[in-house]
């Protein structure tokens, strides 16, 4: 494929903010300060500083592969087939009920200025357009969605750093004295819910293939999107407690509330819009890494050859209309709130393996050196796995039975597929 469709260095950067930076950020300051309190912002601080160990951990994997699937790769090389396999059918179980679920938060958020469409069939129809029509804009071209995403993405930063640059100015510290109490259990409920925003950044790898040079320029880009996304988070959630104060636990949109204050009206609709631009562009970004996590299941030989076949446009349309096939249905039954705390811990299935993997492949590769190395030894990967182990154990056994529960299912999908493939090589060899 010629280069000049591939994902340059600042698209591949601007692809994860897509994908990090979605409806979060915009509405959950107030859940954590409603547990927290003003001492919610060290939840953010918390999550912040696991994610960017954990991203590191991701730039020096992807700085050993060019190949397409990301946390699949990673933990495929290190610890097996199977252990990949699993990776890898969560990684695309997750990121289609992500989709989906971005899906309906976009005609939810519209909600806001057009009440009609938040509700019923119309929000149905929204939801479902939105994928249907994302699906076919992929099946077209890599070139259509980077122009889209870029755009997107710009956008959606706009009116948040215009929250930040003027609302530091009316803020009042008499708001960040707080005398809740922090208790382990609060605190990891809390961490649990806003690291919900920081999740995506391991989908910038899944594409390797679609993108240029991606050895040289995945590590750097994650590094960047992660530092940048969390500061930004850092600073909103330190705006938004300093303007609305107490009044943030009842707010069900705190960043327009917030902006409200200081901007009047067309503050809280310049916030709204910028929401309703940050899910769809999400949405662009979830249509286009999800298939491909599809496509490295098939390159590695544990999904049929069929999957990953290519349209005369370079791109992966099997896969994509399979994806969009199994997004529409969890359109119709998806809830936000419940899958958001989900989607976290299904996450750490792609996490864990990954920091564990960067231990194993530099024992196994010691003369391989990727372009970007995780500094202090193994002590980085460590840290993080023991601080997700800590989270998962603050999660409810619901939230665990629902976001681990598809290791368990999916595993005799495995063994089934490897069955039919020694049977397929023994006919192929006795004929």
């Amino acid at each position: 494929m010629n280069n000049k469709k591939k994902f340059g260095f600042w698209s591949i950067v601007l692809l994860g903010i897509n994908g990090v930076i979605g409806s979060g950020i915009f509405l959950l300051p107030g859940k954590a300060y409603a547990v927290m309190g003003s001492k919610s912002i060290w939840a953010y601080v918390i999550d912040m500083i696991l994610v960017l160990s954990m991203s590191l951990c991701f730039a020096e994997a992807a700085g050993l592969f060019d190949k397409a699937g990301g946390p699949y790769i990673y933990a495929k090389e290190a610890f097996g087939n199977f252990a990949g396999f699993e990776v890898g059918v969560m990684k695309w179980i997750v990121s289609i009920v992500a989709w989906a679920t971005m899906a309906v938060a976009f005609p939810t958020a519209l909600g806001a200025i057009w009440p009609q469409v938040a509700h019923g069939m119309m929000k149905n129809i929204i939801a479902i357009s939105i994928i249907l029509g994302l699906g076919i804009i992929n099946i077209l071209g890599i070139e259509i969605v980077k122009y889209l995403n870029n755009i997107a993405t710009i956008a959606k930063l706009l009116p948040l750093i215009l929250f930040i640059a003027i609302g530091i100015f009316f803020i009042k510290g008499g708001n960040y004295i707080s005398t809740v109490p922090i208790n382990s259990s609060a605190l990891g409920s809390t961490l649990i819910v806003v690291f919900y925003a920081f999740t995506g950044f391991e989908t910038i790898a899944v594409a390797a293939e679609d993108m240029d040079n991606p050895k040289k320029n995945l590590p750097i880009a994650i590094i960047i999107t992660m530092v940048l996304a969390s500061t930004i988070y850092v600073l909103i959630q330190v705006v938004s407690i300093g303007i609305l104060g107490i009044q943030l636990a009842q707010s069900s949109t705190p960043v327009a509330d917030a902006a409200k204050v200081f901007l009047g009206p067309l503050g809280k609709i310049l916030v709204t819009i910028g929401t309703i631009i940050s899910i769809l562009g999400i949405n662009i970004s979830c249509s286009f890494n999800t298939p491909r996590s599809a496509v490295a299941l098939s390159e590695g030989g544990v999904l049929p050859k069929v999957i990953r076949k290519k349209s005369r446009f370079g791109t992966p349309y099997i896969a994509i209309i399979i994806t969009v096939c199994v997004a529409i249905p969890l359109v119709l039954t998806g809830s936000f709130i419940q899958l958001a705390a989900i989607s976290v811990v299904s996450r750490f299935t792609q996490y864990i393996p990954t920091c564990l993997a960067i231990i194993m492949l530099r024992k196994k590769r010691p003369n391989e050196k990727s372009t970007f190395r995780v500094p202090f030894g193994p002590v980085l990967p460590i840290l993080s796995v023991i601080a997700s182990i800590w989270i998962l154990t603050k999660a409810t056994p619901k939230q665990l039975i629902w976001g681990l529960g598809a290791l368990v299912i999916c595993a005799p999908i495995y063994f089934i597929m490897k069955h039919y493939k020694v049977n397929n090589l023994s006919k192929n060899a006795s004929v």
